[in-house]
């Protein structure tokens, strides 16, 4: 005869626990446990969800520096191997890092990069602006004195368009 899986779980029981029979009902230990009403709160498993893509690490300068400095201050055999695995580096992060030191490590600037302002570009524009604003000046007083001469009855003359040019 089989055993069933009823009667599997009920002759297992856990080390220090007393056996349970049946549907038995356990309770948690009255001296140093939790108390009868209150369960004890599980931790939340962690979020199974891998993400698509990974997220590249970026370093600061001064977080560079500073361990530039702790690595160049290990004297004894395994010292180095030992902050790198402590700060989950890589020797390559070393050796790229030391590099840029000895060419003079400045903070990347994040966003669009700043072009150089050419001074004769900057007064053109601000010609611009200002032309702009006197065109538009103009073709209202204009607009003003069309509408006036047709009140008046006062024929205008047409003037040949420059825009055909």
């Amino acid at each position: 005869m089989m055993p069933t899986i009823h009667s599997l779980q009920r002759d297992q029981s856990p080390v220090g626990e007393p056996e349970r029979r049946g549907d038995e009902r356990s309770e948690a230990p009255r001296s140093g446990g939790s108390p009868t009403g209150e369960r004890a709160v599980a931790p939340a498993p962690p979020d199974p969800e891998v993400p698509a893509r990974h997220v590249k690490r970026r370093f600061t300068t001064a977080y560079k520096l500073e361990i530039l400095r702790r690595a160049d201050a290990c004297s004894r055999a395994g010292e180095l191997g030992a902050l790198l695995r402590k700060e989950g580096l890589y020797s390559s992060h070393l050796v790229t890092w030391r590099r840029q030191r000895a060419h003079g490590v400045a903070p990347k600037k994040r966003g669009r990069k700043a072009r150089p302002v050419d001074p004769t570009l900057k007064q053109l524009e601000h010609e611009n602006r200002r032309l702009t604003r006197r065109l538009q000046r103009a073709e209202t007083i204009i607009a003003y004195q069309k509408k006036v001469a047709e009140l008046l009855g006062i024929p205008l003359n047409p003037l040949p368009s420059d825009e055909d040019d």
